[in-house]
């Protein structure tokens, strides 16, 4: 058995993830999709770069792709996210691979269409297979969303599948909230985190 992971924002899904997702079923007997999650215990956090939370994301992903692949929680970080840095020395890093890989057995091979990413990948062992980056990423489609909200010419649509876009539209209160915001997120080692939750986690959050 050979499983495929797909580690990306998918924040929305576009036209370029569901090729990718289709040419990975055709590579791999199971496809372990994991859409980035940024927690402050049981709290996501959600952002401008990161509009969309998991569950939004994981109903897009299933509309096109329904049970055909397997959409987990398993690429969650948690708050304070610089214990995850430095990469590779951070204990917490090499506690994040595991999660990513909870439930895969066999062989495996993890997805990415950027060249630094896939040696991140590689050193973490994950068994990157670097693709070819689209032409059109899902921070442009952002983009295009946030341009709508504004009342300028956008053609968003034309980037997302037809059900992911009325996912979308059931969500526009989300669009028209972060469209408005500055974005609180900050670059770490080529990836972005949220603000908060970067330095400590938030006490006034309860766990169940």
């Amino acid at each position: 058995m050979i499983t495929a992971l797909y580690l990306a924002h998918l924040n929305p899904v576009t036209n370029a993830h569901v090729e990718i997702i289709s040419d990975l079923k055709k590579e791999a007997d199971v496809v372990k999709v994991m859409p980035v999650i940024f927690k402050d215990r049981e709290k996501e956090i959600n952002s401008k770069s990161f509009p969309f939370n998991f569950e939004t994301r994981k109903k897009m992903l299933a509309s096109i792709f329904g049970d055909s692949i397997q959409i987990t929680d398993d690429y969650t970080f948690f708050a304070p996210f610089k214990k995850y840095m430095p990469p590779l020395l951070a204990p917490k890093s090499w506690q994040l691979r595991k999660q990513i890989l909870r439930g895969v057995e066999g062989k495996f091979f993890s997805y990415t269409g950027d060249k630094a990413e896939g040696y991140m990948l590689r050193i973490y062992r994950l068994k990157p297979k670097v693709g070819e980056r689209k032409t059109l990423s899902a921070t442009s489609v952002k983009e295009k969303l946030y341009d709508a909200v504004f009342r300028k010419e956008s053609l968003w649509k034309e980037y997302v599948p037809e059900k992911v876009a009325k996912i979308i539209e059931e969500n526009w209160k989300t669009v028209e909230k972060f469209a408005n915001s500055e974005d609180m997120t900050t670059r770490v080692a080529g990836m972005k985190f949220p603000k908060e939750g970067w330095s400590k986690s938030n006490p006034d959050i309860k766990t169940n």
